[in-house]
């Protein structure tokens, strides 16, 4: 697929504004709205668009605490990956979970009201997925930076 300067500039505005009306849109970019509208759905077909949502403040939804954490294998064979993905993709406290290269396996960014909360997701799910030889916690203290849109 074919991203011209008129996707960017549709998937730059959806970005910032995800609820605009397509008229609205297709004003700002210079298109009739029928165009406007089959540019969105190809971009959503092709997998350019892969949703829209509402961005949330975690501290307002008492989950004030970021947590960065390291997972170490015992072993990186691909039966050992599938299972920890398996089973991490059902944690809700996970927001992001990427495999890695280097000594660490996965990291993650994790969630929590409290360490209370914290130790608890250790304990009763993270902890109990076989195959695990260690766990890094790091606490964020301040975001600094924060970005919901890629560069175009």
């Amino acid at each position: 697929m074919k991203i011209d300067a008129v996707d960017k500039k549709i998937i730059s505005i959806l970005q910032k504004e995800g609820r605009i009306r397509t008229i609205d849109l297709a004003e700002q970019i210079g298109l009739s709205p029928t165009p406007c509208a089959r540019r969105i759905v190809r971009l959503e077909e092709e997998g350019v668009i892969t949703g829209y949502t509402a961005t949330v403040n975690q501290d307002k939804l008492g989950l004030p605490i970021s947590i960065f954490v390291s997972v170490e294998l015992e072993n990186q064979g691909a039966e050992a990956l599938e299972r920890f993905e398996r089973e991490v993709v059902g944690f809700e406290e996970v927001m992001e979970c990427f495999i890695m290269t280097g000594s660490q396996d996965f990291l993650m960014r994790v969630v929590a009201a409290d360490l209370a909360s914290y130790e608890l997701f250790l304990q009763e799910k993270l902890t109990r997925i076989p195959g695990i030889r260690m766990i890094r916690s790091r606490f964020a203290l301040r975001r600094l930076v924060k970005r919901n849109r890629l560069p175009i």
